[in-house]
């Protein structure tokens, strides 16, 4: 398991290098929706699968709502990809600065402090995300309906902004 939490954190960590090194917004996007794949499953090894769940659907109604602005404000029609030699540059530079800084960090880090939320509950009656959840519920459900409400809000001002001068998908009627 800690193999499979090793390569989740290398994933997530080259995809944010890979989303901070590019400027077009078409591949940014996509690294973005990679590292919020990427961090979900860091949860999920960590025993938090609902929450992961929870967070990935409202990541990725978020990233289609920036991927669609995005797409429709950059008129690039040749955006620079992850193989150019400026995105390759600042690439190798943060690399640098990941491996700098993990350096400088290295002898804190122990094996057995990836073990799951679940393997450290001896005889615990419920999973380790199900207080997360009911806390979620009780407390939070507020903020929830709240957040998928903006959501959709901001999914109806992007069509608004990027609908040009007499045709879009929100038309008065």
């Amino acid at each position: 398991m800690a193999y499979v939490m090793f390569l989740f954190l290398f994933g997530l960590v080259l995809g944010l290098v890979a989303v901070a090194s590019n400027p077009s917004p078409y591949f940014a996007a996509l690294g973005l929706v990679a590292v919020a794949g990427l961090g979900c499953g860091v949860l999920v090894g960590h025993g938090g699968s609902f929450l992961s769940l929870v967070l990935f659907l409202i990541y990725l109604g978020g990233m289609l709502v920036v991927f669609a602005y995005s797409a429709a404000l950059a008129a690039e029609p040749y955006p620079e990809s992850w193989g150019s030699r400026p995105v390759a540059v600042s690439m190798v530079v943060y690399v640098a600065g990941v491996i700098l800084a993990s350096v400088a960090h290295w002898g804190g880090w122990y094996e057995a402090s990836w073990v799951s939320v679940d393997e450290l509950g001896g005889l615990s009656v419920f999973r380790g995300d199900m207080a997360g959840v009911a806390l979620m519920y009780s407390l939070g459900g507020g903020m929830l309906v709240i957040s998928a409400w903006v959501l959709l809000l901001t999914l109806f001002v992007v069509l608004e902004l990027t609908r040009g001068l007499s045709r879009g998908s929100v038309r008065a009627v």
